[in-house]
């Protein structure tokens, strides 16, 4: 019998203490060191690589405040509303996550941690705290977010100049795939070494994973998670990406999240299905009788009001913006309406017990807490203040004017200059994410791109 890829599930709940079984599971598979990462505010994991024994002593590992904030060019803001001092903050294990390392040469684990002040005080410029931030507003109502996010993502060749446009890789027949193959079984069934490893690390890093699909995009994929508590399920989409880059590159491919990695080709998204149950995990959107729930309409009000204010966190990078396309399955506003793809927001034909609204603004490129963190935030906003909904869309929503924000710039803007955001994620980590993002959006800015050089060299 193989031998679990997880600490015994007695684990399961985090303890002050590192669990003492957990000395036994180590010694069980040879563990000799151990990654202790987290998220920063891109969703890339950060962190250090501990020796397993200074683990399971419990020795205290701390990290630069600085670092949940890095940007994706490497550098840091100045903006006032980060310490000068550039503090410490501590690494908190989450022991429900230590899982064996699927990608690692040598026996290692994995655990993602939670950045603490040496206060004991959640750090409030880390993302997986910003979620629980949100959170604790739905347990004071005796109320817990379900989610299931659907992964979409390109597998390409690999590409060692980025001037370059990126490439299908060579299937078994020797060629790359062409044309629009969605729910192919047989284009599913290339690159099988790839996926066989895939699988396996899902299983062991205890993603639980429901079905797998190609999708619209040459090479482009669909793994739907299944849902679950908001906090679990992000951790399990954040090890997703790592696991997926990481068993790419062994293939000589390349996993690919960006919200429009190809001009000519489908964007890829993360669609959120959110509900929320009671204490005695009943669907609180629904009534007995099945029908909807006073609480439904209001909390699909919320998505309405404020999804553009959140658009940051649905939209966060210059690249996440050419995905809104009109016709594409990609929205362009906030409407809702019943199982309507044209719409920002639909809600899926369901049993009563799963009813849901599936938010289809986040891209792949979103970090997966923040965008949680932002949906229920509006959700609960609109439960609080009784709003109310639109009427749902029936028709072809691309009919529909385009309002969301159609750049990074505009997106910044509109959440520094929210009240809300700021209330509900706290004011200074909106402040600084949004220090954070003008600073990656100048450096784009900055950058002479390969339109410029093809039609402004040979003309002007």
């Amino acid at each position: 019998m193989p031998t679990p890829a997880h600490p015994p599930t007695d684990l399961a709940t985090p303890t002050p203490g590192v669990p003492k079984r957990l000395n036994a599971w180590f010694a069980q598979h040879g563990v000799q060191d151990i990654e202790c990462i987290f998220p920063d505010i891109t969703g890339y994991p950060r962190g250090k690589l501990m020796p397993a024994t200074s683990f399971l002593a419990g020795t205290e590992l701390r990290i630069c405040q600085a670092i949940p904030m890095q940007a994706v060019t490497g550098d840091y803001s100045y903006h006032p509303v980060f310490p000068d001092a550039d503090p410490d903050v501590r690494l908190q294990p989450d022991y429900a996550t230590v899982a064996l390392a699927p990608w690692a040469s040598v026996p290692r684990a994995v655990a993602v941690h939670d950045c603490l002040e040496l206060d004991g005080t959640p750090c409030q410029f880390a993302p997986r705290s910003v979620l629980k931030k949100v959170l604790a507003s739905y347990a004071a109502m005796g109320l817990t977010p379900v989610v299931a996010p659907e992964i979409e993502f390109y597998l390409t060749a690999a590409q060692a100049d980025p001037s370059q446009p990126l490439q299908a890789p060579a299937l078994r027949h020797g060629r790359a795939e062409v044309g629009q193959s969605a729910f192919s079984l047989n284009l599913q069934n290339e690159l099988a070494p790839f996926w066989n490893e895939f699988r396996d690390a899902c299983q062991t890093l205890g993603i639980r994973t429901d079905t797998w699909i190609h999708e619209v995009g040459t090479t482009q994929f669909e793994i739907n998670l299944l849902h679950g508590e908001a906090v679990a399920v992000a951790d399990q989409a954040f090890l997703f990406k790592y696991a997926a880059r990481e068993i790419a590159l062994k293939h000589g491919l390349n996993a690919v999240f960006l919200a429009k990695p190809m001009a000519q080709s489908a964007g890829s998204s993360m669609h959120l299905h959110i509900s929320l149950v009671d204490a005695q995990g009943q669907n609180v959107f629904s009534l007995p009788d099945g029908r909807e729930s006073p609480q439904f309409m209001p909390f699909v009000a919320g998505l309405q009001t404020f999804g553009p204010e959140l658009m940051l966190m649905f939209a966060p990078n210059v690249n996440s913006y050419r995905r809104y396309v009109a016709g594409s399955q990609a929205p362009t506003h906030m409407q809702w309406g019943y199982d309507n793809r044209t719409t920002g927001l639909r809600v899926p034909t369901s049993a009563p017990a799963a009813r849901r609204v599936e938010n289809r603004v986040a891209g792949a490129d979103a970090n997966p807490y923040l965008a949680m963190a932002a949906s229920l935030a509006a959700g609960l906003k609109g439960l609080q203040a009784h709003l109310s909904a639109t009427e749902p869309l029936s028709g072809n929503g691309y009919e529909q004017a385009h309002s969301l924000p159609r750049s990074m710039a505009e997106a910044i803007q509109k959440m520094e200059q929210s009240f809300f955001v700021r209330q509900a994620l706290g004011d200074d980590f909106v402040t600084g994410y949004c220090a954070v993002k003008a600073l990656e959006m100048a450096h784009f800015e900055r950058e002479v791109s390969a339109w410029e050089r093809r039609y402004l060299l040979p003309q002007v």
